[in-house]
């Protein structure tokens, strides 16, 4: 991977980073304010899956960043490289849910029916990023494989060159 892709993609993870930071530190506290004629019970759930929401985004992104120094390094294909693609299947599984549990708490209410549904549907699709994600740790680790089969076999050829 080209080292201005690699940049630019770390940049833009900054950029989200800081953004996500001032939805969590100033959105949040406003939507709970804005939320005042609402039950207490309902204000804390929704901006707690607001604040949890975004803090999957956030370990994605750190996730990402620290994939991307790999590249860099030339060190992605090794077995640690697994703990950070894991713990991103894990963020975005954990966004699906909180996808799923902010649609079932406005079904019963007020909200109309199709932006109940466009919420399920994003975890629906959340759910399918996951899987995505999860294919391509298979082809990271098959990638690993034939890896450390070709270094082998290298190593067999320099020790039969005469």
């Amino acid at each position: 991977m080209a080292k201005g892709t690699t940049i630019a993609l770390q940049v833009v993870i900054a950029l989200a980073l800081l953004g996500s930071l001032v939805v969590q530190t100033v959105i949040a506290p406003l939507l709970y304010a804005d939320l005042e004629g609402e039950a207490t019970w309902a204000r804390i759930t929704l901006v707690a899956i607001l604040v949890l929401g975004v803090a999957t985004m956030q370990v994605f992104g750190v996730c990402v960043w620290i994939l991307l120094r790999k590249v860099r390094r030339g060190s992605l294909f090794s077995t640690s490289s697994f703990r950070f693609v894991d713990t991103i299947i894990g963020a975005i599984l954990a966004a699906a849910v909180l996808a799923w549990v902010l649609a079932a708490l406005l079904a019963p209410g007020e909200m109309a029916p199709g932006v109940v549904a466009l919420i399920g549907g994003a975890g629906v699709v959340l759910a399918g990023m996951a899987l995505l994600v999860v294919v391509m740790k298979a082809l990271l680790r098959q990638a690993i494989d034939r890896d450390a089969e070709a270094r082998a076999l290298r190593s067999e050829l320099d020790d039969e060159v005469i």
